[in-house]
């Protein structure tokens, strides 16, 4: 029996071929439910925000392609969000392209550029990328295990207050991991990770 031949559009096979050829830091991902492909770095410092926003269920890399004035449009995302929401992201370097946004609003799809600026604003960012360096490992059971009674115990601990609870792995991979999978939150926003930043057990928003 013959099957069907699914033919790529011909946008979407160019921005796969262009982004498949590059590559980008850190490379590992947590909600990426697909394929890691990255245009630019602005594309993947956006990635790594969305892998540490609280709200964000699942995103996908160059997800589809809509038709503009200015010929047809891949964006960078598909993000899917806690609250039902379905958001198409583009990264920018300023502002986005007109063309872009009537091309989207014509195709019935939510879309938004996020500028450079937006991206590096605080220090989320670079949280995100050290954080982000350790998708490959895995806290171990025991390790995460006392680091949840502590804090279940005490609400809140700096992070040099637990470094001595991890035996099994180094404490800020086990750390990070346990923040990159929701397990643990804290403030990535005002200032980088260190001995005095506060951990607690994660909540939806808390490490906003």
């Amino acid at each position: 029996m013959s099957h069907p031949h699914f033919e790529m559009p011909q946008a979407l096979y160019a921005a796969y071929k262009h982004a498949l050829s590059q590559k980008f830091y850190p490379l590992g991902t947590v909600r990426c439910s697909g394929d890691v492909m990255f245009r630019s770095q602005l594309a993947r410092d956006l990635g790594c925000l969305l892998d540490v926003d609280d709200h964000v269920v699942a995103w996908l890399c160059l997800p589809t392609e809509f038709p503009t004035s200015d010929g047809v449009h891949v964006p960078d995302f598909v993000v899917d969000y806690d609250d039902g929401r379905r958001v198409f992201l583009d990264a920018c370097g300023e502002v986005g392209s007109a063309s872009v946004s009537e091309g989207a609003a014509c195709s019935h799809v939510h879309h938004r550029f996020v500028s450079r600026e937006e991206t590096e604003v605080g220090c989320r960012l670079a949280n995100a990328k050290d954080m982000l360096r350790y998708t490959n490992y895995r806290t171990p059971l025991n390790d995460r295990m006392r680091l949840l009674a502590a804090l279940e115990e005490a609400g809140s601990l700096a992070i040099g207050q637990c470094m001595h609870l991890f035996r099994e792995v180094q404490p800020m991979t086990g750390i990070s991991w346990m923040l990159l999978n929701r397990m643990i939150s804290a403030d990535l926003d005002e200032r980088m990770l260190g001995p005095e930043t506060m951990l607690r057990r994660f909540a939806l928003g808390g490490g906003k």
